[in-house]
């Protein structure tokens, strides 16, 4: 009988079945299968960079400008000044859009995009007058940021003039010292922002005594006594409300937006 010690011994001597296993060599690549495709990747590399840089076929030919109102695509290109005939790749649309910023104070906002092949697209968003300044014979014109954009010698249709009457009274002399000439600019731009669409297209000067108060002269020789800037949304309900309930009125006070009055027929 065979002992523990026999079975192990046969078990050691037991060989794997099947053929035997060998680890093939590893082939390197051949120079050729390198080379070649490095090549080929440099070849279309040089080719992309050739027809961006050097190729007659994408090259600034044209700028196209939209979004003019008050300015003239001419204007816009010259200040754009995007060189013609250049590779159109080569074109730096931020650089652009900053010469019209800085050219051109009447543009709020630029976007300069390529057009491919040969093309140069600038859109421009012009500022909006709420309001103008009337200097010697001239208006300033002021957007809803308080921004003066431009100088005109014929104020926009339905745009009111801003009266600053800062020097009438002590109080007047006390509200410029506290506040200063642009801030009480831009809150008369506020009022003038706020105003009904109906009351803007009527409204021939905003007159700015203090901080609070502030006026306006409608058509018709109608005034309003509007009060500061705060509540804005709330005195245009309050002037809408009392205009039409009281359309003959000559005077309108939405200083205290919760009880305004009208006065005069």
């Amino acid at each position: 009988m065979a002992g523990p010690t026999t079975a192990r011994r046969g078990q050691r001597q037991q060989k794997p079945s099947g053929p035997p296993l060998r680890l093939g060599r590893l082939r390197r690549p051949s120079p050729r299968a390198v080379v070649l495709p490095a090549l080929g990747v440099v070849l279309l590399g040089a080719a992309v960079l050739w027809l961006l840089y050097g190729s007659p076929w994408i090259r600034v030919e044209h700028v196209s400008v939209s979004g003019t109102r008050v300015l003239t695509p001419a204007q816009v290109r010259e200040a754009a000044e995007v060189p013609s005939g250049g590779p159109l790749v080569s074109v730096d649309t931020g650089a652009v859009a900053d010469r019209v910023r800085r050219r051109l104070s009447r543009v709020a906002t630029v976007d300069v995009s390529r057009s491919w092949p040969h093309g140069i697209d600038v859109k421009v968003v012009e500022r909006t007058a709420v309001m103008v300044e009337k200097k010697g014979g001239k208006f300033v014109e002021v957007d809803a940021h308080g921004v003066r954009f431009a100088t005109v010698s014929r104020a926009p249709d339905s745009v009111p003039v801003l009266e600053l009457s800062l020097s009438r009274s002590p109080s007047a002399a006390a509200s410029l010292r506290r506040f200063g000439e642009s801030r009480l600019v831009r809150e008369a731009v506020r009022v003038a922002s706020d105003l009904p669409a109906a009351v803007s297209r009527q409204a021939r000067t905003v007159e700015v005594r203090t901080y609070d108060d502030i006026s306006l002269e409608l058509t018709g020789g109608r005034t309003v006594s509007w009060g500061s800037s705060e509540k804005g949304r709330q005195k245009a309900r309050a002037l809408t409300a009392l205009m039409k309930a009281a359309p003959r009125a000559r005077h309108f006070d939405v200083s205290v937006p919760t009880a305004p009055a009208s006065s005069g027929s």
